[in-house]
């Protein structure tokens, strides 16, 4: 399955979450990051951008001057990404942008030439191991790091707790499987395939948690998760609308708690020998 195939995501969707990807991205893997920065200016690839959340989580995070490549495969999210982009660093260097659309799985080291960075956000998990593995070995060839933020790791917690709530969680991580994508195996499928070339990699939690003061996000994920569940379980039906209502009236009630565990991943490149230096 190519990336071509991959549902798109509506700019409604990705706004609704960009808050709580915002507080769950680990400043841990970005403080580790900043002294393998080659620069400047740093050159920043973002693949998958959607409506540039990403960029304006980091760009503001880092110093010097910086050219942004926005990747995405559809135009309408590119051309947001990139009027929403910061044009400041927190040092008030200049920040330009530049956009790239296409297909991912046509990622080659020539396309990151002389990039500082590589990094995506709620990418991996939507990917073959194919892709996954085409996106290390770019980054390997070309030398540079990669951040991959908010792969989902097939865990979620409610509460309080309902006993419908392992049999979603196991339907939906089923469907996120489909058609050989990597769904919550993302960051052991990343891990490995970036680790085969050489690279140090560092994965830290980035939980979304969701409670009274993003319930609009929590009931429009409910419906989603839910939905998916069914999608690949259809004889849940009944039952799956009933526990839908529930969730959702509790939701906006303000009595649900969730968390939906993700994990962030750096990948820094192995150091260069003499010999490949010379």
């Amino acid at each position: 399955m190519k990336t071509t195939d991959v549902p798109r995501y509506t700019p409604d969707w990705l706004e609704l979450r960009e808050g709580a990807d915002a507080a769950a991205r680990s400043p841990e893997l970005l403080e580790a990051l900043g002294p393998q920065l080659s620069g400047p200016p740093l050159v920043i690839h973002d693949l998958g951008c959607g409506t540039g959340s990403m960029g304006r989580w980091l760009a503001p995070r880092l110093s010097g001057p910086q050219l942004w490549i926005l990747h995405d495969r559809d135009p309408d999210l590119l051309d947001r990404a990139a009027v929403r982009m910061p044009r400041a660093a927190t040092d008030g260097s200049r920040i330009t942008v530049a956009t790239a659309r296409g297909d991912l799985s046509r990622l080659t080291a020539s396309t990151l030439d002389g990039a500082s960075l590589v990094t995506a956000s709620a990418l991996l998990d939507v990917l073959t191991p194919e892709e996954v593995g085409g996106i290390a070995a770019a980054c390997a060839e070309a030398e540079c790091p990669a951040l991959l933020a908010l792969s989902v790791v097939g865990r979620v917690e409610l509460t309080p707790a309902d006993p419908m709530d392992a049999e979603i969680t196991e339907a939906f991580n089923a469907h996120q499987r489909r058609g050989g994508l990597v769904g919550p195996d993302a960051m052991a499928v990343a891990s490995e395939a970036f680790a085969r070339h050489g690279a140090t990699v560092r994965t830290h939690a980035s939980p979304w948690v969701l409670g009274a003061e993003r319930s609009a996000l929590t009931a429009e994920w409910l419906r989603g998760w839910v939905g998916a569940a069914v999608e690949h379980r259809p004889e849940l039906g009944a039952r799956a609308e009933a526990y839908l209502r529930r969730r959702l009236a509790m939701a906006a009630a303000g009595a649900l708690r969730v968390v939906v565990h993700h994990h962030d991943l750096l990948a820094l490149p192995a150091p260069r020998t003499l010999g490949a230096a010379a």
